[in-house]
C-alpha cells in the first residue's frame, strides 16, 4: 500500500478545470480547499431527499436525524473525541468561537485573566480581546521567536498567573505554517487550573488529532479547510460543557450538543463532513496500511482515519520541502516561517514569503496570470504580521499545497516565480 496521487486527483473535478486552455493549479489552500465529488454527492443527495427540519416523524426528519448523528460520530472518530455528542455543528470556526465567548466569559470574574498567542489567525484573537473589554478581564500575550518561528515555552510559565483563566492558541499558524505544541501548552492551563482553547483550522487539515491526547478543553475547527464544505466544527469537552450557560433562544433544548447550535443548521453542508470523513476512511483503508501500528490503541474508522493522516502529512512534508529549497534558490526571497529540513515536522506546508523587490500582491497577480492560485497579504493573521514587519509593507505570499498537489505543480510555481522575480 502506498500513495496514490492519481486516484486521489480523479476524485476532485475542480483539478481538471481549465480556463482558456490553461490548467489550474491550486495553491490557495490555507484559505480552503476543493472538495472530492462524494461531498457534493452527498450534498445533493440531502438537500433532494432529506430536507427537513429535525425531530419529526416523518420520513425526510428521520433521514436528517440519521444524517446529522452520523456525522457527529465521524468526527468523534477524526478529532478522537469519546463521544459524537460532544461535537457542535456552526456557520464556521471564527462564527463559532464569537458565540461561544460569550458563554466561556460567563465563568470569569474582573481582573481574570486571558492568555492569546501573537501567532494566531484573529478568530482566536479579536473575540477574546472582545470579551476582556466588556468583562474587565486583563490580556497577557505569548508571542513567538522572529529566529525559529516557534513559541518558548518558558516565557508562557512566566505569563501564567494565579488569575489565569483561559489559554488560547493555533495548532498551526496560518501564515508561517508553524505547528505548535498544544500539547504542553494545554498541559501548562490544565496545571494552573485553567481552560484552553485550540484553533485547529490550520492543524486538522495535515496531521492528526486526538484531542484525548492533546487534553484541550475546546478543539474548533471548519471542514471547507480539510476538503468539505463551508462548515464549522466544535469540540467541548462534556463535564465543561455542563457548566457553561449556552447563549440559546427558548425553545432550544438544553441538551449537549444542541444547546450550543444556534437555529437549524446547514444539514446538507452536514451531510457534506460526514462524506469527508468518509472520504479520509476509504483513504485509510487504500494506501494507509504502513502507518496503521502508529495508531494501534484504535480500531476501524478511528484508526483508519488517523492512519491516513499520517499518510498524507508524510507526502506534503515531500512537498513543503520542494517548495522551501526552490524558494531559498531565488536571490531576494524571505522565507516566513521554519526551513531546516530537519525540522518539517513542526510545520504544516504552508509557506509564505516576501521578496525585496516586488511586492506581495504584484507576485499573486503575476501568478494568477499563469492560473496559479495563491494568496497575497496577511491572511488575518493580524498579530503575526506585525511581529515579523510585514502588516504595513503588504504581507507576504502564501502558497499552501496540500495532497491533492504534485510535485510537478510545485515545480512549474518555482519556475514562474523566478522569471516573475527576476524581471
Amino acid at each position: 500500500m502506498s500513495f496514490d496521487l492519481d486516484a486521489i486527483r480523479a476524485q476532485f473535478p475542480a483539478l481538471a478545470l481549465t480556463d482558456d486552455g490553461t490548467r489550474r493549479i491550486y495553491l490557495d489552500n490555507p484559505a480552503g480547499t476543493q472538495v472530492p465529488v462524494c461531498v457534493t454527492d452527498a450534498m445533493t443527495e440531502c438537500m433532494l431527499s432529506k430536507s427537513a427540519n429535525l425531530g419529526g416523524y416523518f420520513a425526510t426528519s428521520k433521514n436528517a436525524d440519521t444524517v446529522v448523528q452520523a456525522a457527529r460520530e465521524a468526527m468523534a472518530d477524526f478529532l478522537n473525541a469519546p463521544s459524537g455528542d460532544e461535537i457542535v455543528f456552526g456557520q464556521n470556526m471564527t462564527t463559532m468561537t464569537l458565540h461561544l465567548s460569550r458563554s466561556i466569559g460567563k465563568l470569569f470574574r474582573p481582573g481574570d485573566e486571558i492568555i492569546l498567542s501573537r501567532m494566531d489567525h484573529d478568530a482566536n484573537v479579536w473575540p477574546w480581546v472582545l470579551v476582556a473589554r466588556d468583562l474587565e478581564l486583563e490580556i497577557r500575550w505569548l508571542s513567538f521567536s522572529e529566529a525559529s518561528f516557534e513559541f518558548n515555552l518558558e516565557e508562557l510559565d512566566a505569563l501564567i498567573t494565579d488569575r489565569t483563566r483561559l489559554i488560547c492558541v493555533a495548532g498551526a499558524s496560518n501564515l508561517t505554517g508553524t505547528i505548535n505544541d498544544i500539547k504542553t501548552i494545554c498541559e501548562k492551563a490544565r496545571a494552573a487550573g485553567a481552560l484552553s482553547y485550540i484553533d485547529g483550522v490550520q492543524s486538522a487539515p495535515h496531521v492528526s488529532t486526538d484531542v484525548q491526547d492533546i487534553g484541550c478543553d475546546f478543539f474548533v475547527c471548519s471542514s471547507y479547510k480539510f476538503f468539505g464544505p463551508h462548515q464549522g466544527i466544535l469540540w467541548i469537552r462534556r463535564e465543561l460543557a455542563e457548566k457553561l450557560e449556552p447563549y440559546r433562544v427558548r425553545p432550544a433544548g438544553p441538551e449537549l450538543p444542541w444547546c450550543f447550535e444556534t437555529g437549524t443548521q446547514s444539514h446538507e453542508g452536514i451531510a457534506g463532513i460526514l462524506a469527508t470523513v468518509e472520504y479520509f476512511d476509504r483513504v485509510g483503508a487504500s494506501m494507509a496500511g504502513d502507518y496503521m501500528d502508529n495508531w494501534s490503541q484504535f480500531g476501524g474508522r478511528r484508526q483508519r482515519l488517523h492512519a491516513a493522516m499520517d499518510l498524507l502529512f508524510e507526502y506534503e512534508k515531500g512537498l513543503a520541502e520542494n517548495l522551501i529549497d526552490g524558494l531559498l534558490k531565488i536571490d531576494g526571497t524571505t522565507v516566513l516561517g521554519i526551513t531546516d529540513r530537519d525540522a518539517l515536522d513542526r510545520r504544516v506546508p504552508t509557506v509564505s514569503f516576501i521578496h525585496a523587490n516586488v511586492d506581495p500582491a504584484t507576485i499573486a497577480e503575476r501568478l494568477a496570470e499563469r492560473n496559479i492560485f495563491v494568496w497575497s497579504g496577511y491572511n488575518y493573521a493580524h498579530e503575526v504580521a506585525k511581529v515579523l514587519g510585514i502588516f504595513e509593507s503588504g504581507g507576504g505570499v502564501r502558497v499552501g499545497p496540500v495532497h491533492y498537489n504534485s510535485s510537478r505543480e510545485i515545480d512549474e510555481l518555482l519556475e514562474v516565480l523566478r522569471s516573475i522575480l527576476a524581471a
